[in-house]
């Protein structure tokens, strides 16, 4: 039987060392290789290329939600495995929208961790408990509540700049860079996005961005 071959991105040499003591005597998966960050990461794919990608979220450099952009365009059939120290929703919702195939927090069981890759490397997706109750959650928002989108709202060309920035995860602070301006003058255009929009949060941002087609999934 052929093992599962695996990549481990992770900035912490203490959590890839605990990763692969996790995984060490797994029957069916090996570890192929294990790398700091997309540089090395990228240099190792053009020797090997694994069934799955276990990937941390916050990297130096390039973070792991585009190394996943990347991957699902040039690699579509390795899996990503994001494995994160944070469950914010904005996160969640980004590595989604990247096409990752599984999201789990980093504190996860030996037994859920093997769980997870085998079920992504069999064309599954995999998530954490508590990320299926965040999607599970921002469903039933979206359904009963709805996000505020009166059709009469217009955003101006500036605005509609803004919130691209933005809904496809750019910080304020890379945003104004971007456009040339304040951290101050993008942070007003936003609070008079949400304003205008009746939304209040980035993950409502984002989803009226994609649904009024300001960004692309």
């Amino acid at each position: 039987m052929n093992k599962i071959s695996v990549v481990l991105v992770e900035d912490l040499k203490i959590v890839r060392v605990g990763i692969k003591s996790l995984l060490r005597d797994a029957e069916n998966i090996t570890i192929v290789g294990d790398v700091e960050n997309a540089n090395i990461f990228f240099q190792l794919l053009k020797t090997v290329v694994p069934d799955v990608l276990i990937l941390d979220i916050q990297l130096p450099g390039m973070s792991g939600i585009e190394i996943s952009k990347v991957i699902k365009k040039d690699y579509p059939k390795i899996k990503i495995l994001i494995l994160s120290s944070s469950y914010d929703e904005t996160v969640v919702f980004h590595s989604i929208k990247a096409g990752v195939n599984g999201f789990l927090h980093k504190n996860v069981s030996k037994e859920e961790l093997i769980s997870a890759i085998e079920s992504v490397h069999n064309g599954k997706e995999y998530f954490s408990a508590h990320v299926k109750d965040i999607i599970t959650q921002n469903y039933l928002k979206s359904a009963k509540q709805g996000v505020e989108e009166n059709t009469e709202v217009v955003l101006s060309y500036r605005e509609c700049e803004v919130l691209k920035y933005l809904a496809v995860g750019y910080t304020i602070s890379e945003t104004s860079n971007f456009l040339c301006v304040s951290y101050s003058t993008i942070t007003a255009h936003k609070i008079k996005i949400m304003n205008k929009l009746h939304i209040k949060t980035n993950v409502d941002l984002v989803r009226y961005a994609i649904k009024n087609n300001i960004i692309e999934l």
